[in-house]
């Protein structure tokens, strides 16, 4: 689980989605890998995926649909999941969501 970044840069602009109820910043580690930090307020939202990516909750609970999955499963603090890359996937978030998602490009 991502704790913290030790000089790493950070994008100051936010990235806004669905009316501001998503928001992150992107910070870059100091390997180059890539990350956003964010949070999602309560909401159904579905995101398509360029780069795999890997989903680690750090706050709040949510419900997700996977590609190829046919039913929601909830993931709370400390758990991660895994998406594919040129796919999409389907979270329902009743309260909040905190997050930090990370790229396998």
């Amino acid at each position: 689980m991502t704790k913290e970044f030790n000089n790493a840069k950070v994008i100051a602009a936010a990235n806004i989605y669905f009316d501001g109820k998503v928001t992150s910043r992107t910070v870059f580690a100091e390997d180059g890998k890539r990350y956003t930090l964010g949070v999602m307020l309560a909401g159904e939202y579905e995101f398509p995926t360029g780069a795999a990516e890997v989903m680690e909750m750090l706050g709040g609970s949510m419900d997700v649909m996977l590609p190829g999955e046919t039913e929601y499963t909830t993931y709370t603090p400390g758990m991660s999941y895994r998406i594919p890359a040129n796919s999409s996937y389907k979270m329902i978030v009743k309260e909040y969501v905190d997050y930090c998602c990370s790229y396998e490009e």
